[in-house]
Order: C-alpha cells, then structure tokens, then sequence
C-alpha cells in the first residue's frame, strides 16, 4: 500500500531534480569544471553542485564539438542534473563574443551563464550581453584589481585562476582573498568564482575566509568524499544492520 501511495504521489507532484535546491546549503554555491558528460554522470548526482562549468579547452579535452548546437545539447544535460550551466563565449571581437554569446545563452536565459574573458574586448561584449538578458561570469582573471572590472561593470560572476596565478609567481590565494574583500567593500553582488584548485584543503581554508563559490575538476570532487575512517564507520553500519535483519 504505501508503494502505491507514493507512486501516486510521485504522478501528482513529480520530482523535478534540476529545480531542486537544498534549503539548508546557503549563499554556497559549488560547480564541476569538466565538459565530461561521464564525470557528470559519476558526480552530479551526489548532490552537492550548483552547476557546471565548461570552456573551449576542456571541451576540447573532452572530445565535445564547440559549437552552438553541442552546447545547447550539453546544456539539456547539465541542467537535467543541476541549475545552473557556464559555458563560455568565443570570437575576436566584441561583436563576436556578443552575437555567441547570444546565440549559446538561447537555450535558457535564466539558467546558462556566458563566460568572457575580462579584457577590454570581453569588458564590451559583456557589456552588451547584459544589456540584452544575457548573465555573465569574467573569466581568466588573474588580478585583484579585475574585480573593481567585474563589480563596476555589474556581472554575476568572475572567476580567478587560483592555481595559475600561484603557478606564475604571484599569491593566487592571497589574491582571490582580496578580491572577496574588494566587491565587499563596494557592496557589489559579485560572486568571486574560485578557479584553477588543485585540492579540497584550499576550498575549505577560503570558504573560513569568507568565499563560497568554487569550481573544480572531478579529481578534487572525489577528494572531498576521501576519508578511509568515515568509510569504515559506514562499513560497520552497514554490518550491524546486517546482524540485526539476521536476528528477526
């Protein structure tokens, strides 16, 4: 009977996962960075990610055509699984980047964020993007002072590469710090998308700082979910229930 009950249940009000946000998660929001549809697969349904990011280089890595066409097919699936899909722009001009842009972004206004770089070309293409519906993440940011760019300019997003900027001499966590404290103190709305991590401790040592919005590859994904006495623990639980369903 109660099978029934919730099968008829499930027809009168029918889950919809996409739209699905826990009420209890906050101003934080996580994203996967991969175009691997199999990591999505493998990952999103874990429950913990906010959305998907992509761009030209990881589509090219994941064998995904960039094209107008794939990404809206790439959309259809990110979103069947969470609310939100970056992907990110192309073209030599501001025009360019605006009529791509435009074009990506038509698969779901409110749910598809469209990626440029935060240049003086990507600065007036996002500009015009805005101005046309369009939200926008500022993408290959490697300086604090492109969040006065981002905040100034009124765009959801941008997205410091913090990895590459350690890679290249400079303080990369010190940098996403300050950029935390920049769009703060001009009471922007920007979020600061932490990019480029290379483990779960850098996630947890900036969200204490105050940041709470990150993107990272399934590697880190998985490490957040690697602790062998958490496993164990789960493994005795499972083992007790055992014994106890053998008792009946």
């Amino acid at each position: 009977m109660k099978a029934v009950i919730a099968a008829l249940l499930l027809h009168i009000f029918p889950l919809s996962v996409s739209s699905f946000t826990p009420p209890y998660r906050g101003d934080c929001r996580f994203f996967l960075d991969t175009a691997d549809t199999r990591e999505w697969d493998a990952l999103l349904p874990r429950g913990l990610f906010y959305g998907v990011t992509t761009n030209p280089t990881l589509l090219e890595r994941a064998n995904e055509p960039c094209t107008i066409a794939n990404l809206h097919k790439l959309a259809s699936k990110a979103l069947s699984y969470t609310e939100e899909f970056m992907c990110q722009s192309w073209g030599s001009t501001a025009n360019e980047l605006y009529q791509n842009g435009v074009a990506i972004s038509e698969f779901d206004r409110e749910r598809v964020v469209i990626k440029v770089p935060v240049t003086a070309t990507g600065a007036e293409a996002a500009s015009k993007l805005s101005k046309s519906g369009v939200r926008i993440c500022f993408t290959a940011c490697y300086n604090k002072n492109q969040a006065l760019i981002a905040a100034s300019s009124g765009v959801e997003y941008i997205a410091p590469y913090l990895g590459r900027m350690t890679d290249n001499g400079k303080d990369g966590y010190g940098e996403c710090r300050t950029m935390q404290r920049i769009v703060d103190g001009l009471g922007s709305d920007t979020r600061i998308l932490v990019a480029s991590l290379r483990d779960a401790d850098t996630i947890a040592e900036l969200a204490m700082e105050g940041l709470d919005t990150f993107t990272f590859n399934p590697n880190v994904a998985r490490q957040l979910f690697d602790e062998p006495l958490t496993d164990n623990a789960a493994k005795e639980f499972e083992e007790a229930a055992a014994r106890g369903m053998s008792r009946q």
